[in-house]
């Protein structure tokens, strides 16, 4: 049997809209159900784990700080304890008492999603804060004694600029925080996103790896370490929670929707809200032999800066391909370890499956 995962991810919901990008499992209009919701939370918490302190837990959504704060409250000291806990928040949810009780339960970092700072992009993302709530978040948060805040950035929106994009930089950078998630935007096929915006999406494409350039200098010119392909950090605070996924460590995952890597089982819980409250977590499971886990542990290693110890892990390699990317000077192969150039880095998932079996 393997050993109990040390890193839990916990799912709320809860949105106060839907915004068009989004695939995530999210609920509106289901305000009514937040103190139901976190009953059957604890319910499945309490039948998976056995109250154990662990590496991570990581509160996730949905917009968790949308979740009615009485019940957040009761949901966070009801959770075991952990090296690092953190809350995914929207700029506009962060009041000066939402902060200071997140702090006092025990929550020590917050990932603040402004996306961006340009109101027009703001609109087109359907985003519901303005540039001035995020700032106005970034310091209630900091007044309650928070010194490890992330705050996420999207490029590739509809109607960016390059300058936007700088803009959008030099506005992070100016605030400070110890870690800066910067993604492009992936818009889900069928999606209402993808059929109001399809054309600039594609318009917009080849301008991609230039804008990931651009964002990777910026920020490690501006003192942060771009330890993963789309995160950069200061002080050494990455976050550990994800780090878990892509070093490939066990996780639980409880809530509607959550997603559980257990040993040799994958596992999603029921994206159905109405289910899941009742105690029906209809989970899908997908087996997974020691193949597929070892080409998956190569896939999310390589998106680390550090060296992946390859171990039992080469014979998820294609000799050829590995050969073929030492040759382009895009990866390392050092026996005991793996990794990729700073080119390889910016090619990536391209490079990863040339490499991999």
């Amino acid at each position: 049997m393997s050993a109990p995962a040390r890193h839990l991810y916990v799912h709320l919901p809860f949105c106060a809209h839907r915004c068009g990008y989004c695939d995530f499992v999210t609920a509106t209009g289901r305000d009514h159900l937040h103190g139901a919701y976190v009953d059957a939370l604890l319910r499945e918490l309490r039948e998976e784990h056995d109250g154990s302190s662990l590496d991570t837990i990581f509160l996730g959504g949905g917009t968790p700080t949308y979740t009615a704060l009485p019940e957040l409250l009761r949901l966070l000291r009801a959770l075991p304890s952990a090296r690092e806990l953190t809350v995914e928040a929207n700029p506009e949810t962060v009041t000066p008492e939402l902060a200071r009780e997140l702090r006092g339960a025990g929550v020590d970092r917050v990932s603040l999603g402004a996306q961006t700072f340009q109101p027009h992009l703001l609109r087109v993302l359907e985003r519901q804060a303005a540039p001035t709530d995020v700032r106005r978040a970034f310091a209630h948060l900091r007044d309650a004694g928070f010194d490890n805040l992330s705050l996420d950035l999207i490029y590739g929106i509809p109607g960016q600029t390059p300058a936007d994009l700088a803009a959008d930089l030099a506005h992070a950078i100016a605030l400070g925080p110890e870690h800066i998630s910067a993604y492009e935007l992936e818009a889900k096929p069928g999606t209402r996103f993808t059929v109001a915006h399809g054309v600039e999406l594609e318009r917009q494409a080849e301008q991609m790896e230039d804008y990931f350039e651009r964002v990777v200098a910026v920020l490690t010119e501006a003192g942060y370490r771009w330890y993963e392909t789309a995160n950069f950090c200061r002080k050494g605070k990455r976050a550990e929670h994800n780090l878990g996924y892509w070093l490939g460590h066990d996780y639980l995952g409880i809530g509607v929707g959550a997603v559980s890597t257990l040993g040799q089982e994958r596992r999603r819980n029921t994206p159905k809200l109405a289910r899941y409250v009742e105690g029906h977590y209809d989970r899908e499971i997908e087996l997974l032999d020691d193949e597929t886990r070892a080409r998956e542990r190569v896939l999310l290693g390589l998106r680390l800066d550090e060296p992946l110890a390859l171990g039992d892990l080469r014979s998820a390699l294609d000799v050829e391909g590995l050969a073929r990317a030492e040759q382009l000077g895009l990866a390392v192969d050092r026996g005991e370890t793996l990794t990729l150039t700073r080119r390889g880095r910016f090619l990536g998932g391209a490079v990863t499956a040339e490499i991999l079996a």
